[in-house]
């Protein structure tokens, strides 16, 4: 069966999938702060992990797609699920019983940056370009407008959960660049086999730590949990494998940026909130650093596919 990645893909087409990526991803901070309200962090990621893998199973069985049998591969997906679900979920279903859901996106939306560096100085695959710079500072521009300066006032506090937060980005940011290692293959069995691999890790430590059956989670927090898997987790993780192919690891961690006008948008709908008019002004800062991120990749990738 030929592989869903596209061997000369659409602009257009992946910077949608950039957006709905960003969507699905933004909206997981509201169904996390919902969760965690009566379900522990340990056991809401194991459920989280698990559904999603489940998902994801069953679609491959329906496309009659294979997971891989050998243990190099399925090393592979566990240090995966390591880096881009056990650790920074759980880290950041633990932090967001303390901090609010808009700081913890202004944390994570670092992504891109340690992406960047860690392209840069480890496995020196992405190119220092002017253009990539000034996305990565216009980014950092746009998140301080969209969300207000005076959001950062409550850095100082709750200091080890805010530090969890920026672990799991560092964890993000490996897991797109380890993501390269699945290269070729169809990008719904990476995500099925990190994630699989993720609930066979936290299902015991859940049953032990907070013994799940005792507990009694409100209707709402249960809604979030599928939301969060079916959604935020199972399609997001096609989606994400698809395009660290495509646009690179900078470029799909370039999301990130996006993630917070999203976030915005959530409260103003579900929440109340209200945009200030800097907000507005860092929109386009946002829009702005996403294009200029990307655009190169692609380009960079389909350099190298040409090599």
């Amino acid at each position: 069966m030929p592989t869903m990645t596209p061997q000369n893909p659409n602009l257009t087409r992946e910077l949608f999938l950039l957006l709905v990526l960003a969507t699905l991803w933004g909206s997981s901070y509201s169904f996390i702060k919902i969760g965690v309200e009566t379900i522990p962090p340990i056991t809401l990621i194991a459920a989280r992990t698990l559904i999603a893998g489940g998902i994801l199973l069953a679609v491959l069985r329906h496309r009659r797609v294979r997971l891989p049998r050998d243990r190099a591969t399925w090393r592979r997906f566990f240090v995966q699920a390591c880096l881009n679900s056990v650790v920074p979920f759980t880290l950041i279903a633990w932090a967001e019983q303390s901090v609010d859901a808009g700081l913890a996106v202004i944390l994570n939306s670092a992504t891109p940056i340690f992406t960047f560096l860690l392209a840069v100085l480890i496995t020196r695959h992405e190119q220092v370009t002017l253009r990539r710079l000034f996305g990565v500072m216009a980014g950092l521009a746009g998140i301080c407008l969209v969300i207000g300066v005076e959001a950062l006032g409550g850095l100082g506090e709750n200091l080890m959960a805010q530090l969890a937060i920026i672990l799991a980005t560092i964890c993000y940011a490996g897991a797109a660049i380890f993501s390269k290692n699945f290269k070729g293959l169809d990008p719904a069995v990476p995500a099925a086999g990190s994630l699989t691999s993720g609930a066979v890790i936290l299902l015991p430590i859940s049953l032990v730590v907070d013994r799940p059956w005792e507990l009694d989670p409100s209707a709402a927090s249960m809604l979030a949990l599928l939301a969060l898997s079916a959604f935020s987790t199972a399609l997001a993780f096609v989606i994400y494998f698809r395009l660290v192919q495509t646009l690179g690891s900078v470029g799909t961690t370039a999301q990130a940026y996006l993630r917070v006008p999203i976030g915005v948008a959530i409260g103003i709908v579900f929440l109340s909130e209200r945009l200030s008019p800097t907000a507005w002004i860092g929109l386009i800062c946002v829009i702005s650093g996403v294009a200029a991120m990307t655009i190169p990749a692609r380009r960079d990738a389909t350099q190298a596919r040409n090599a």
